[in-house]
């Protein structure tokens, strides 16, 4: 598991990652805190969002808190499912929009949001993602109940194009009301701080990590008599797809023995199946489709060399996870990439074909002479970097901060929306948030508080969870009740 690594306090030297903001959190944890990650993302939904809710619940959980995880239903998972530990997942039934994120009218969530939260005894709201409504529902619902709410941030957004202007709007109303910001980056933290317009003192920097047990080197798996350049992203223009396009074919050209492997689906794959095609390359360049998470490890270790080409990023796992593995990382310089590993694991190139060919030929000519440290000794440093032990110790920092924080009253919170989202928007959101109130005194009155079971913790490797009887746990398991993510 990704809590069973060691502690993880080292940093890489030349992108020293502080920790949370100064001075104002306590060191020491006082309490245990009950928990609700909440995000559109999740298993069996895979990439970085959901890979970083899964570590850190987990985390948490060893770390003595209850944590439940709420997100949407993704076919037949439906209802209530347990993972690992005793983690509890809530598959809400609501309508999926776009891009696995619900559709949102605000208000159609809260009665079961306000259920989960009730039964749950949650004290902290947890809301990940720019792209989930279901977060952004769940910190606008949360205020009006009076709970405390963190919001971690794991994308970058412009500034100029219609899409992030709408984004960051309604950011700005989320996070006017939330108690504190986590982000991924240095990058990350100044690109929120300017889109919400945020007091810098609520919003920490906290990476993200790898657990390195999962990606380990293994120098036998891959074939020394050619070089392999290996690519795991989805084919999305945000990812650079074009730019690889560009890069294939002149690189093929110039390198007899170079050979590329690429993992990950999406819309620009059309483009790689065509620039295969139009110079025949179909025994050099394999299109390996989508991967789950737990062969990721497999495809890079059959490499001597991680090519990204994202066009943005605030932090980027992909290459924590290559360099785990041993390869030598050639990235593009945009957004939080630059922080995140030290000058002599990474190669950094400016985002056209012409810079990225000229850092990967410095690989391809340091792989041949020898100059490229093992794999072994790549991996040795690299999981000193960042573990999921230090990410949840800071978050309980951030925890722990909040949690002593007061609930504004309603009038408050409206004179702090009407002035903080501008004359228009904030009085559009105060009206919201008035009706948002009286719609919650409404179900109130229909199920009081007071007659919502409370759940049972399950949590913990010594949880309720293990206390079963044979042909109960037998029966469970024919269910498929209890999930565990690979």
């Amino acid at each position: 598991m990704a809590c069973s690594g060691g502690g993880g306090h080292g940093q890489p030297s030349s992108a020293v990652l502080s920790p949370v903001t100064p001075g104002s959190l306590s060191t020491s944890r006082t309490r245990a805190h009950s928990i609700c990650m909440v995000s559109d993302f999740f298993y069996p939904n895979m990439g970085g969002v959901e890979s970083h809710i899964y570590q850190l619940s987990q985390c948490l959980i060893e770390r003595g808190h209850k944590v439940i995880i709420v997100t949407h239903a993704y076919g037949n998972r439906k209802g209530i499912r347990y993972l690992t530990n005793g983690l509890k997942v809530y598959y809400l039934p609501l309508k999926v929009m776009y891009n696995q994120s619900t559709a949102t009218t605000l208000f159609h969530s809260l009665p079961l949001l306000r259920y989960i939260f009730v039964r749950e005894r949650v004290t902290i709201i947890h809301s990940h993602s720019s792209f989930s409504a279901m977060a952004h529902d769940a910190l606008f619902h949360a205020k009006t109940m009076g709970l405390q709410t963190v919001f971690t941030d794991h994308s970058l957004f412009g500034f100029a194009d219609v899409s992030s202007v709408l984004t960051n709007k309604l950011l700005t109303v989320s996070l006017c009301d939330t108690n504190h910001i986590i982000c991924v980056s240095y990058t990350s933290k100044e690109n929120t701080v300017l889109r919400a317009a945020l007091n810098p003192e609520i919003v920490s920097v906290i990476p993200n990590a790898v657990d390195p047990t999962d990606f380990t080197p293994d120098p036998f798996r891959r074939h020394d008599s050619v070089i392999t350049i290996v690519v795991v992203s989805r084919l999305v223009y945000r990812k650079g797809t074009d730019l690889l396009s560009g890069i294939i074919p002149e690189l093929c050209q110039k390198y007899p023995d170079l050979n590329f492997i690429i993992g990950g689906e999406g819309p620009k794959r059309i483009i790689l199946e065509e620039v295969r095609e139009r110079y025949q390359l179909h025994d050099r360049v394999r299109l390996l489709g989508a991967l789950e998470h737990k062969d990721v490890r497999n495809v890079l270790v059959q490499g001597h060399i991680f090519l990204n080409t994202s066009l943005t990023e605030a932090f980027c796992m992909a290459i924590v996870e290559a360099a785990s593995c041993g390869l030598q990382v050639v990235s593009t310089r945009v957004g939080g990439i630059p922080e995140v590993l030290p000058e002599d694991l990474i190669i950094l190139c400016e985002p056209s074909v012409k810079s990225l060919c000229k850092g990967l030929e410095k690989a391809i000519l340091q792989q041949k002479s020898g100059a490229l440290p093992a794999p072994e000794n790549i991996h040795n440093i690299v999981k000193t970097f960042y573990t999921w032990r230090n990410v949840a110790e800071r978050t309980e920092k951030v925890y722990e901060r909040v949690a002593g924080e007061a609930v504004l009253p309603m009038d408050k919170r409206l004179d702090r929306l009407i002035s903080h989202c501008g004359p228009v928007t904030g009085y559009i959101f105060a009206f919201l948030a008035v009706l948002d109130y009286l719609l919650l005194v409404f179900l109130r009155w229909m199920t009081p508080d007071s007659i919502i079971d409370v759940a049972m913790d399950a949590t913990g490797p010594s949880g309720a969870w293990t206390h079963q009887n044979p042909d109960t746990t037998q029966r469970v398991e024919n269910d498929e009740v209890l999930d565990t993510p690979r």
